[in-house]
C-alpha cells in the first residue's frame, strides 16, 4: 500500500450530491484545493496543512484522513459508505418487510 493511502476511504458528497470515495491524502488534498475560496475557514486550513504535511511524510496519512473527515463533517459533506448503500438496497429488494 502506498504511504499516502487511507486504510478506509472517506465517503463525501461532490458536485450535485453524488457520493465519491476519497482514498488517499492526494485525493483529499485535491478536494481541499478545489474548495471555493470564499467559504474557507480554519477547518479547511488545518485539513489542507495536514494533507501537505502527510504528502511530505511529516505526519501519518491517517492523521490527515481524520482532519479531512472532520472538515467534511463540518460542511455536511460526509456520505454513507457506498457499500453500505448497496447492502441496504439489496436487503430492501429481498426482504418484503423492509420499506
Amino acid at each position: 500500500m502506498k504511504p499516502d493511502m487511507f486504510k478506509q476511504p472517506v465517503s463525501i458528497f461532490v458536485g450535485l450530491g453524488f457520493p465519491a470515495e476519497v482514498h488517499s491524502v492526494m485525493d483529499a488534498y485535491r478536494h481541499l484545493v478545489e474548495w471555493p475560496a470564499s467559504p474557507r475557514e480554519a477547518a479547511h486550513s488545518v485539513a489542507l496543512q495536514a494533507c501537505r504535511a502527510a504528502l511530505r511524510g511529516e505526519i501519518e496519512a491517517e492523521t490527515a484522513r481524520g482532519l479531512f473527515a472532520a472538515f467534511a463533517g463540518k460542511h455536511d459533506l460526509l456520505a454513507p459508505e457506498t457499500n453500505m448503500i448497496a447492502a441496504s438496497r439489496v436487503r430492501r429488494d429481498r426482504d418484503p418487510h423492509v420499506q
